[in-house]
């Protein structure tokens, strides 16, 4: 043993395999022992200590090409050095730690994406009477809308809350969904959309469903990508949100963007298979 040991041996002493020895060898971290007579490497003491220290250093999480200079720094440096890296790791322990906590959120879908309140506001709906589909559609429609719009997307919860409260909005919101099975020149979509703008109009607070959602830039843009979102699968839907949005326009309403088939009024995906909204 006064002559040292394989690297296997050093290896299995250390912790660590050959392998990742001769990658110690190959990065400059630790030297090569020289060659017995033998032609084998001979790991001494110095040697182990060594591959000890860098070892310990790249289990605590220090980056492998930061290790040589550490190690060979002074008292100062060093210390230093490992203030350096506990704040890299209390970032990444940080990072990681909202990671899992997103694989968490994931077993709920609207936890993913959406915050609380959002999630209440959907679990409203269900106990209204809006079915499976129709809020899993109003779903879509608010994380789009966080998305685009996030500055204003605490207000335009606001609204929604509020006018959940209103039976008048909710029977019209249901009527909405219902028409997107209708056929798109059916004559009730026409009547159905007076009664829409008309109750918007009627209503400050829940007109602000429909004009709330403006993101500062790119108004037009950010709104056309919320309010068709799911036109081409239900066209009554898109009529109906056109009628409408026309309606609230020739009454002096401002809604970003021209107007465009299928434009919808309102950040609230409602109804259903056909991912329609009001």
């Amino acid at each position: 043993m006064s002559n040292g040991v394989t690297i296997g041996q050093a290896a299995a002493f250390v912790g660590i395999t050959v392998k990742t020895v001769r990658h110690y060898h190959k990065l400059g971290l630790a030297e090569e022992p020289v060659r017995d007579g033998s032609g084998y490497r001979r790991y001494g003491s110095a040697d182990l200590l060594r591959l000890v220290q860098v070892r310990t250093l790249a289990v605590a999480g220090v980056p492998l090409a930061e290790i040589g200079p550490l190690l060979d720094a002074d008292a100062a440096q060093f210390a230093t050095a490992l203030a350096d890296v506990e704040r890299q790791l209390t970032e990444r322990i940080r990072e990681l730690t909202a990671r899992r906590d997103t694989l968490h959120r994931l077993s709920d879908g609207n936890r993913a994406l959406l915050p609380d309140r959002a999630v209440a506001l959907l679990e409203r709906m269900a106990g209204l009477g809006f079915t499976e589909d129709e809020v899993a559609a109003a779903r879509e429609g608010l994380v789009l809308a966080k998305a685009l719009v996030p500055e204003g997307f605490d207000d335009h919860l606001d609204h929604v809350e509020h006018a959940l409260r209103d039976s008048r909005f909710v029977a019209l919101s249901r009527r909405a969904a219902e028409s997107a099975a209708w056929e798109p020149d059916d004559p009730r979509i026409a009547e159905l959309a007076t009664a829409l703008a008309d109750h918007y109009l009627a209503s400050p607070e829940q007109l602000r469903i429909v004009t709330g959602l403006q993101a500062r830039t790119e108004a037009a843009t950010r709104y056309e990508l919320i309010a068709r979102h799911g036109d081409a699968e239900a066209p009554a839907a898109a009529r109906l949100a056109a009628l409408v949005e026309s309606r609230l326009r020739a009454a002096g309403v401002r809604l970003p963007g021209a107007r465009l088939p299928g434009v919808r009024p309102s950040g609230v995906r409602l109804p259903g298979p056909d991912s329609r909204r009001l």
